[in-house]
């Protein structure tokens, strides 16, 4: 008897995906396979018994083969580590195969918050990273709603052909395209940016937040000191 998949293999899966661990035996006899997880020492399979109350786990075994790979199904996080494929001869032989699990997110570019003047362009970039496998899909989402097939409403969403990177282009912004813009994507963490379309204002001056304390930043703005008074004393009612 020997093993034929190499001791020590490492198989990547990500998040909500199908792992499968293999393990090659040949010339088996009549000994047995049984997987553990070697974390916890805990009995996943006998044969092609799956003794794990954890229903995700199970052998994929056909009579006329010599292999015994461990399906994990819906993986998660606490899947990764070490496992073990062993046959019952006297004494036991194994071989350990690693799982490592990553799980894909989304990210869209630029800083977490946007401001744009009215009538400039929104220009969106998203990509799915950590993703070992092809998203299905990418979709942009304004405050919960889905907006990839709204080109009547000035909305241009390309996608590339593997889905791993989406842009977004709203040539002509008004105020009603504020608010909060999400990537999601099927087998991805989203992510989210905020634009603020302001309305009349320069996007230079903006209203930054930390732990309740507010700052007024306008740089680069040359103006008569009458409209400087007037937009200061507006800001500071705004806070009021």
């Amino acid at each position: 008897m020997y093993f034929e998949t190499d001791n020590h293999t490492t198989i990547a899966s990500q998040v909500g995906s199908i792992a499968v661990l293999p393990c090659a035996v040949r010339n088996i006899g009549e000994g047995v396979v049984s997987w553990i997880r070697r974390k916890d020492y805990h009995l996943l399979t006998i044969g092609v018994t799956t003794y794990s109350s954890d229903e995700r786990f199970n052998i994929i075994h056909s009579e006329d083969t010599e292999e015994w790979p461990l399906q994990i199904k819906y993986v998660q996080l606490r899947d990764a580590g070490l496992y073990e494929c062993q046959v019952s001869t006297h004494p036991p032989t194994s071989i350990f195969v690693k799982l490592d699990v990553v799980e894909a997110k989304a990210e869209i570019f630029g800083p977490s918050e946007k401001y744009l003047k009215p009538g400039s362009m929104l220009r969106l970039t998203c990509r799915v990273v950590q993703s070992n496998e092809p998203p299905l899909y990418i979709f942009w989402y304004h405050n919960n709603r889905m907006i990839n097939y709204d080109a009547h409403r000035g909305v241009n969403v390309s996608t590339e052909a593997d889905n791993r990177y989406s842009e977004l282009v709203i040539s002509h912004t008004n105020t009603l395209n504020s608010g909060n813009y999400s990537c999601v994507s099927n087998n991805a963490v989203a992510a989210s940016t905020l634009v603020h379309i302001l309305n009349g204002e320069n996007p230079a001056a903006m209203q930054h937040g930390d732990h309740g304390n507010a700052v007024l930043v306008a740089s680069h703005i040359h103006l008569p000191l009458a409209i400087v008074t007037y937009q200061v004393i507006n800001f500071v009612l705004n806070m009021h």
